[in-house]
């Protein structure tokens, strides 16, 4: 008892001698219906059935026909009793010993539907009539989103709290018809001429979903923007809409399981705007600067400058001179530099000692912080100063 196919695939015109009636999609739906009922198309030379009865009712010889990028689900009395996730047309007979209920198809969505079949299936005996629903598996497009004010976020690389209006889209993806349909859809939709839509204004259910995304986007720009994969930059989510797309659905899975519990997954997402407040725009600005003169252009400025500084303290002062440079210009590493000293007379003593009240500037934020983050990186490029020596710097002149 079930579903005998008829035909994989396309559907050749010879089989209409075999048909009693068949159903399949509707005409003219919107790419973003994801549910809605089946509709009779006609009879063959007038050897129809059930032109009287509802148009997604089906009975013993009716051919449905599914089309790419469907499944058909029947149901009866709100139960599953039928699946077919594989394109063909399918007989449905309630008797045949060799039908069956469900075709989950080869691809990776099988084994899904195959272990949610087996949870939910229909336990009684299907009776003559079924009602046929359509579910589509492809892409739905043009869910969008916008946050009504600034979501913050914690970014490792800047090392403080950013904070940005986004703007953008997403595509969904249903994984698991029989999950999606059990466990998300109102009843009102499993009706005849109903379809369920995410874009649907009046869809509770959609909107939900929508709530769900807004709430997921903040800790999905952190996982991101914090991911050393990605470079730890959050100035590439909007070039990277497949990189977002898996934190976006990372996060939702791990706070609402869409795809364990719903048979839903984000599937794609299209950041069209990200408005950073006015604080995130300084940092940015800031750290962009310092990054655009780092490099093989920083390190010829800065051992110039080091060349340059070290010979005139050393014509001045000594090696005493080369150790006060160090000091006096803030610097955490240029002391590395230092050969090691010969033993010790009063007067060395006291040169190395006059500098000890510099640090206490060194802690002041600089008049320009762009020059001084420039100068640190460089340092950093150049190996004369640790990771940990410029990020105590960065905290410090930006005041953080």
């Amino acid at each position: 008892m079930g579903l005998l196919r008829a035909a994989s695939a396309a559907v050749s015109g010879v089989l209409g001698d075999l048909w009693k009636d068949f159903h399949t999609v509707p005409d003219g739906l919107k790419p973003t219906a994801a549910l809605f009922s089946a509709v009779r198309r006609g009879t063959n030379a007038g050897r129809g059935s059930n032109l009287s009865g509802s148009e997604d009712v089906i009975s013993n010889g009716s051919v449905i026909v599914v089309p790419e990028g469907y499944a058909l689900l029947l149901m009866q009395d709100g139960a599953i009793t039928g699946l077919a996730a594989e394109p063909g047309a399918y007989t449905w007979d309630s008797s045949a010993q060799d039908s069956a209920s469900i075709f989950a198809g080869q691809g990776i969505v099988s084994s899904l539907i195959t272990t949610s079949w087996e949870r939910f299936k229909f336990g009684g005996r299907p009776q003559s009539q079924q009602r046929a629903f359509f579910v589509s598996v492809k892409e739905l497009p043009n869910n969008r989103f916008a946050t009504p004010t600034e979501i913050y976020w914690d970014d490792s690389y800047i090392g403080a709290q950013v904070g940005a209006l986004a703007r953008g889209s997403y595509t969904l993806s249903i994984t698991d018809p029989i999950l999606f349909v059990r466990n998300f859809v109102p009843a009102k939709y499993l009706q005849p001429g109903q379809i369920f839509d995410f874009t649907d204004l009046g869809n509770d259910a959609s909107t939900q979903l929508f709530n769900e995304v807004l709430s997921s986007l903040a800790p999905a720009f952190s996982r991101y923007s914090n991911d050393p994969v990605m470079g730890n930059r959050m100035t590439r989510i909007q070039q990277d809409s497949a990189g977002f797309a898996l934190s976006l659905a990372a996060e939702v899975e791990r706070v609402y399981q869409w795809r364990s519990e719903r048979g839903l997954a984000v599937t794609n997402t299209a950041i069209i705007a990200l408005e950073y407040d006015e604080a995130s725009k300084e940092l940015l600005r800031t750290v962009q600067r310092a990054d655009a003169l780092s490099g093989g252009r920083g390190n010829a400025n800065l051992q110039a400058s080091v060349a340059a500084g070290m010979q005139a303290a050393g014509s001045a002062e000594g090696a005493a001179g080369i150790l006060g440079l160090g000091i006096a210009g803030g610097s955490i590493g240029l002391d590395r530099l230092q050969q090691p000293a010969a033993p010790a007379a009063a007067p060395v003593a006291e040169t190395a000692a006059a500098p000890a009240a510099a640090p206490a500037g060194a802690d002041a934020v600089p008049a320009d912080p762009t020059a001084e983050l420039t100068r640190y990186k460089s340092m950093l490029d150049a190996g004369l100063i640790d990771q940990a020596d410029y990020d105590a710097v960065k905290r410090r002149v930006l005041g953080i």
